[in-house]
């Protein structure tokens, strides 16, 4: 078995990628077989070697070996020659009409096609403007070759389709050695057949194409045995568009910050906010290969993400809404050493020495001066537990000339060092803090959704209606101080709070990759 991964290099790669990069890779591995990665590098428009190199990045990043890659461009000469050899075979000639012609003439589903009046050109006549066009005589767009197929055939693609375009642009690999370049459609199979590829793996979108590269392999001189396309549903995602031109279009018009901005699904901006691999490669698997396409929710691939990081990420404590709490009978200059493990879900990961002292940090919303209903945390007169630390209860506050807690006050209890009391007695909540002395200040960036609806645009078409475009804050924060040594591109655990990755350049950034809560849980059972 052979199979082939063959991305345009026009783009970065996105999360329906990713499913289609382990199909080609995991089929293959589990047949003992291989798979190649080929650029289909036909368009110079736009292609750049800038995208070849982000894809076998991605590649690489998610886990499998892309190997040396191909190219289609590799195969341009003998492309051309079997074009040729069509030509001299009666089945392709050279149209001269211009693309709105050809466009309206192939008709339409129940509608016939209109037979081009170039059509029946004489053989000698398509070769020597086929030849002619390779060597340059002719503009963009006066001149095309066409596979001569079925101008009745009920599937569109059979309707004489365009092989070859006359293109005058800088290829970033072949130069200026061509100005004919292939389509996408001619070009795919013959590689796959030149290569030797056995199964042609696609998506569903290509299912009407599959006629089309049948025809064309079996009128073509191929090396070796023909291989069979077989398709497969894409991967889509509630609240996500994976269009290269509507991620571009949410670029171009300052939506998000780039092609690696956390809120957009490509492999570059997940990878930025934290995403593993190993969690992506395991929702792929899970989800499978089915023939019918559908949209998954966004929350299943966020559970594979959490459980993936409950698993490996080290927690810390940060405090993004801080405040001042001040332990009014602590004593002066004392400084306490608590131990804190690194990560409860794995004792190999040990434990970490965290510096208490008598004003700490505390999150705004874990005090409330007039507390609602069922709320357990701080509140005049209450007690709770400072996470390993001690049990503190309080005893007054301070506000700003707005009404704003700036300072909370309290007492502690020297017995209960460890988080519990030798009295037996209990209390309701444990809140996370960050001692004033020790503290490191961050930066954490929090996202919501860039889309508000699960389909954007079924609504109205358009998905840009649906856009939420403040869908992103940063916030100004507290951390003990092992987090100013984070490896850039690591995940933590922010206690309380969700799973933060550290921006892979700028210091001291980091992302919320996702929050702590089942949000999967949550959507079965809406469902049901």
């Amino acid at each position: 078995m052979q199979t082939r991964f063959p991305p345009e290099p026009n783009g970065y790669l996105h999360i329906g990628h990713a499913k289609a990069i382990s199909v080609d890779y995991g089929i293959a591995e589990e047949f003992g077989g291989l798979c190649m990665l080929r650029f289909d590098d036909t368009n110079p428009v736009t292609e750049e070697t800038e995208y070849v190199d982000a894809i076998v990045d991605d590649i690489r990043w998610l886990g499998f070996e892309p190997g040396e890659p191909v190219y289609a461009s590799d195969y341009f000469e003998t492309l051309y020659q079997w074009a040729e050899h069509l030509i001299t075979t009666g089945f392709a000639y050279v149209d001269d009409q211009d693309a709105e012609t050809i466009s309206a003439q192939r008709g339409g589903y129940g509608k016939p096609g209109i037979e081009s009046p170039h059509r029946n050109r004489p053989m000698e006549e398509s070769l020597d403007l086929f030849r002619r066009m390779r060597a340059g005589e002719f503009a963009d767009g006066t001149h095309v070759l066409r596979a001569k197929a079925d101008m009745q055939h009920e599937n569109m693609q059979l309707r004489d389709p365009i092989m070859y375009r006359i293109r005058h642009e800088h290829h970033h690999r072949t130069g200026d050695q061509w100005v004919l370049y292939p389509t996408y459609d001619w070009a795919h199979g013959q590689s796959d057949a030149i290569e030797g590829v056995t199964h042609s793996l696609c998506s569903l979108e290509f299912d009407s194409h599959r006629a089309l590269y049948d025809w064309y392999l079996e009128h073509c001189p191929l090396p070796g045995d023909q291989p069979r396309q077989t398709e497969f549903a894409r991967l889509e995602l509630t609240y996500t568009v994976t269009s290269k031109r509507k991620l571009r279009q949410l670029i171009d018009e300052g939506v998000v910050e780039g092609w690696d901005d956390p809120r957009l699904p490509t492999l570059r901006a997940l990878r930025r906010r934290g995403y593993p691999a190993t969690a992506i490669r395991d929702f792929c698997d899970f989800i499978g290969v089915a023939k019918t396409n559908s949209r998954h929710q966004i929350e299943l691939l966020e559970w594979f993400i959490r459980n993936e990081l409950n698993r490996t990420a080290l927690r810390r404590m940060a405090v993004l809404a801080p405040i001042k709490l001040v332990v009014t009978n602590w004593p002066e200059g004392h400084v306490e050493m608590v131990e804190l493990a690194n990560n409860p879900e794995n004792p190999a990961d040990g434990v970490r020495q965290v510096a208490f002292t008598g004003e700490v940090w505390i999150e705004s919303d874990d005090f409330k001066a007039e507390p609602p209903p069922k709320y357990f945390r701080l509140t005049p007169g209450s007690e709770v537990r400072l996470r390993g630390a001690f049990y503190v209860k309080c005893t007054g506050f301070s506000t700003d000339d707005a009404g704003n807690v700036t300072e909370v006050q309290c007492t502690y209890d020297p017995a209960t060092r460890g988080g519990s009391a030798p009295d037996g007695r209990k209390v309701k909540a444990t809140i996370h803090w960050v001692s004033t002395a020790h503290a490191v200040d961050i930066q954490a960036a929090q996202y919501e959704r860039l889309f508000t609806a699960e389909v954007p645009g079924e609504r109205t078409g358009d998905p840009f209606d649906d856009v939420l475009r403040n869908s992103k804050s940063v916030l100004a924060g507290k951390a003990e101080a092992v987090l100013g040594d984070v490896a850039p591109g690591q995940v933590v655990q922010f206690e309380r709070l969700g799973y933060y990755a550290h921006d892979p350049v700028q210091p001291r950034l980091f992302h919320r990759t996702v929050g702590l809560k089942d949000e999967w849980a949550n959507v079965q059972k809406r469902a049901k």
